[in-house]
């Protein structure tokens, strides 16, 4: 964890950089798609390279807790983004690093989502195997909604409220994944987060 947050700290001073752009937050549970990954508290951050042509490339990290020895995710994604008239586009590949687990639990991801206004639609098709994953999703003020399915696994709904805390952004978020049989999983609770961008 140390040396995570050594890293971040650095990505801080590569921020000045035209394009670049570097984030950190602490959440009370890290909660992807519905569950969570975490098990507790999470210190996450990475950082973002964005071009005028729409191309963006970036690095996100976070501690994990799966029960297997494993201690931390590390994301590594690039996409290219543009509008279709009023109709956003954004196309990408996501992996998902797990080094510390034993067996390799390492997946990636194709994208693509579309965004009207505050409405938003992103298709994840999981490569070798992985799990498909759709997710719908709403924003007005500092309210956002999502639904996501995620193929066999189950469904799951979020409800989250962002603000201002001083120099940072907060937000809680209530949540709630039904198992459809297969996964074993079947959570709900609320989580609270604060982030900074640097």
């Amino acid at each position: 964890m140390k040396n995570f947050l050594l890293v971040i700290m650095s990505l801080a001073s590569v921020s000045s950089y035209a394009g670049v752009s570097a984030n950190v937050s602490f959440t009370t549970d890290y909660i992807w798609r519905g569950m969570t990954q975490s098990d507790g508290p999470a210190v996450q951050g990475g950082f973002d390279y964005e071009a005028d042509s729409g191309f963006y490339a970036g690095f996100w990290g976070s501690n994990v807790n799966f029960n297997n020895g494993n201690g931390q995710e590390l994301d590594y994604y690039a996409g290219y983004g543009f509008s279709l008239g009023d109709v956003g586009v954004d196309v990408g590949y996501l992996t998902y690093d797990y080094p510390d687990s034993d067996p390799d639990i390492k997946f990636e991801e194709i994208y693509l989502g579309f965004s009207f206004g505050d409405l938003g639609l992103t298709y994840y098709s999981g490569q070798d195997e992985a799990t498909d994953y759709l997710e719908l999703s709403y924003g007005v003020g500092g309210f956002s909604f999502a639904y996501g399915t995620y193929d066999d696994m189950g469904d799951n709904y979020s409800i989250g409220y962002s603000f201002s805390c001083g120099e940072y952004d907060c937000g809680i978020t209530a949540y709630d994944f039904t198992d459809e049989g297969y996964s074993g999983v079947d959570e709900d609770g609320i989580f609270f987060s604060i982030s900074a961008s640097l």
